[in-house]
């Protein structure tokens, strides 16, 4: 069957079949693409406004009020930017994860130029099409929010005759301006990058793009200077994340109804959604908790204008979390079924459409009102405070290194995911009859339990402070956590659990594996490059300047965790891996490796100890807990460096040599059962050619 001929007419029929004369699934399909967005904004506008007055966010200011065009034009701005680049990310990801783009075609061709050939399927082709759409208005949109956003910080001011210079000013030179100019350039580049490009590839690289383009909305959601800014700002970005692939999800789904209407696989694609949708909904009510807790904890703080508008916003996310169980548990399982199914499945997303709108405005009036617990630096900072944003810990001791804590909420979900994830991948395997090693579960399981320890425990709190503490976090990421999470073998239980899509989209599954085999990042796994990549990330961090931006800003922190836990994990899954994806070395060839990387190590640990010159001096010098001189807690932080190696460093030895004796016995036995079938024909073969020597010499 040929990609242009039954799947094909099948899957357009909802644009030129009978599903468009007047069914009545057709047509509830079609009136909730010309209600969704209409009614969407009627009642975010109608919350928006009563939330507004209620809270006084739009009152005119004493003194410098910027008037109605800044106390209204801005939060209608925002409403229109936060609207379209949901619907931009969501269709990305739709796009990305969710819709099929060539009904399977490329895994029945070999080469690109037949690649090329396969007719996109029509529902893949309208959604990127809404992606072009609404990533324009998110352009537009996010120019009119920075300009209103300019206004309504300036004030009257902005009136003046140099509007230009002011505003020339406010992008290059304040922190706020610069990240909305950020947004604006990003918005930009992405969208005339959805307009250029079809490939699966090329799209799932715009997805990220969007994605990443949320880090400086959550990067200004929090004052860098006022208490609790690395879980405000990893709490909002995850709210972000999670509103726009359900929301923005939700109003794409409703837009496609027509197209999916009528379609076989519409069952299909209703529950991938829905598992992303769960996802996102969970995620959303964490985050929103977390956020919520900074901004408003005690029972007064609830009862303030501000806290009976986030009592609102929760009230309507328990409405959506209801319908979207409704839809998981009742509704998808009867869509290819019955035909009311279908209909009671548009009307819920046309009320779940509804139900967002008035949730989105109610977040955006948040955004613009004063929380009963303001963003603000404490009156009389000390050192630390003005260095870290956070209160001095207590004098570190063993005991305090498990007992202070400072949960990240992003590290969370990751563990916490990740752990989830593992164990119903390996559930589906015993429900199959398959056999799953408890000894990796309970590997994986350590693994992500440490991960959550080192970014939310002790080593995290007193790596902000301390040259020492800071060295525990590193050496635990870069060494420890490693082998727990590459004895699990997580990319191997993927494989197994999980089955290969066919129909031409691509799931987690497909993406994975597809990252694993890339060229690019089985160069970084290759074990004399992971090796390297291991050893002298270590010099360029400490002795290069690139230290100082990891402890001064929330990003650099951030990428410094994903650096170093890669680095560890490619030169760990070298070794000792299990996984695919790295062209192992011979087993004497990697005691060697280990070796010399180790001894490398321990240099690196000597070169701190004896180094009489402080590392980020202005940093560290500056601290003024007063618990030990900074030159000293160096010193022992080099220590540190090299006693927590040698217990990775033996560990790894111990596992190399375990793997390398069981590799012989296999290889033992693997000959003693050919030679069994062959009846030691080798063996018999070896000694005729030994007679036949000896026959020679003699002759």
């Amino acid at each position: 069957m040929t990609p242009t001929s039954a799947p094909a007419a099948r899957r357009t029929s909802p644009a030129t079949g009978p599903a468009r004369g007047g069914t009545p699934d057709a047509t509830a399909a079609r009136r909730l693409r010309l209600a969704a967005l209409p009614g969407f904004l009627l009642i975010a506008a109608v919350c928006g406004a009563l939330a507004l007055d209620f809270t006084g966010a739009a009152a005119p200011l004493l003194l410098n009020d910027s008037g109605p065009l800044g106390r209204f034009g801005l939060p209608i701005a925002e409403l229109l930017f936060n609207l379209s680049m949901s619907v931009t990310v969501a269709a990305l990801i739709l796009a990305t994860l969710i819709f099929p783009r060539d009904h399977g075609g490329r895994r029945r061709h070999r080469g690109r130029r037949a690649a090329r050939d396969i007719p996109l399927d029509p529902l893949w082709e309208r959604t990127l099409t809404i992606a072009q759409i609404s990533s324009i208005v998110w352009t537009v949109s996010a120019v009119a929010v920075l300009i209103f956003a300019f206004i309504d910080s300036v004030g009257a001011q902005a009136f003046g005759g140099e509007f230009s210079q002011q505003l020339g000013v406010y992008v290059t030179q304040i922190p706020y301006g610069q990240l909305r100019l950020l947004i604006v350039l990003s918005a930009a580049t992405l969208s005339t990058l959805v307009f250029a490009t079809r490939s699966f590839m090329g799209i799932g690289l715009i997805t990220i793009l969007g994605v990443l383009s949320l880090v400086p909305l959550a990067l200004m959601g929090h004052s860098a200077e006022a208490y609790g800014h690395m879980q405000a700002v990893n709490s909002i970005g995850l709210h972000l994340l999670a509103v726009v692939a359900w929301l923005g999800g939700i109003i794409v789904m409703a837009l496609l109804a027509p197209q999916l209407t009528g379609r076989e696989d519409l069952a299909v694609l209703v529950s991938r959604f829905s598992t992303l949708a769960l996802i996102a909904f969970v995620i959303m009510v964490y985050s929103g908790f977390v956020n919520a807790l900074l901004r408003v904890r005690e029972l007064d703080d609830w009862q303030t204008p501000y806290g009976l508008v986030v009592v609102a916003k929760v009230v309507l996310t328990v409405i959506l979390g209801v319908i979207g169980y409704w839809h998981r548990s009742v509704v998808i399982g009867r869509l290819q079924q019955a035909a009311a199914a279908r209909r009671e499945f548009w009307r819920l997303l046309g009320v779940e459409t509804l139900v967002f709108g008035a949730v989105m405005a109610l977040g955006v009036v948040l955004s613009r009102s004063q929380p009963p617990i303001p963003d603000e630096p404490p009156p009389a900072p000390t050192p630390a405070e003005i260095l870290t944003s956070e209160p001095l810990p207590p004098q570190p001791t063993w005991t305090s290194y498990f007992t202070e804590w400072r949960v990240d909420p992003l590290w969370t979900v990751i563990t916490v995911g990740f752990v989830i994830g593992y164990l119903l991948a390996a559930r589906e395997l015993y429900r199959r009859g398959d056999a799953w090693p408890v000894g990796r579960t309970i590997s994986w399981v350590l693994g992500m339990a440490g991960l959550f320890y080192i970014t939310s425990g002790g080593p995290m709190v007193y790596g902000q402070v301390l040259f020492s503490g800071h060295m525990i976090q590193h050496m635990l990421l870069v060494m420890a956590v490693p082998l727990p999470m590459v004895l699990g073998a997580p990319i191997t239980l993927l494989m197994r659990a999980t089955k290969p899509r066919t129909d031409g989209s691509r799931g987690p599954r497909e993406w994975i594996l597809g990252a694993v085999h890339s060229r690019y990042l089985r160069f970084w796994a290759h074990p004399i490059v992971a090796a390297i990549n291991f050893a002298g990330s270590m010099i360029i961090f400490y002795y290069s300047g690139v230290m100082y931006p990891a402890l001064d800003t929330h990003l650099g922190h951030e990428l410094m965790m994903v650096h170093f836990l890669a680095a560890g994990y490619l030169f760990a899954q070298s070794l000792i891996g299990i996984d695919p994806g790295v062209n192992r070395l011979a087993y004497p060839m990697r005691l060697l490796m280990l070796l010399i990387t180790m001894t490398f190590h321990a240099f690196f640990g000597v070169s701190i100890i004896s180094s009489e010159a402080l590392i980020e001096p202005d940093w560290f010098g500056n601290m003024g807990h007063g618990w030990m001189p900074a030159l000293e807690d160096q010193r022992l932080g080099g220590e540190i460096t090299w006693g927590i190696g040698e217990f990775p460093t033996l560990a790894l030895a111990i596992i190399v040599a375990v793997q390398w004796s069981r590799s012989s016995d296999r290889e033992a036995k693997r000959r003693d059962r050919a030679e069994d079938r062959s009846g030691d024909a080798e063996l018999k073969a070896y000694n005729e050619m030994l007679a036949n020597l000896q026959r020679g010499k003699r002759g």
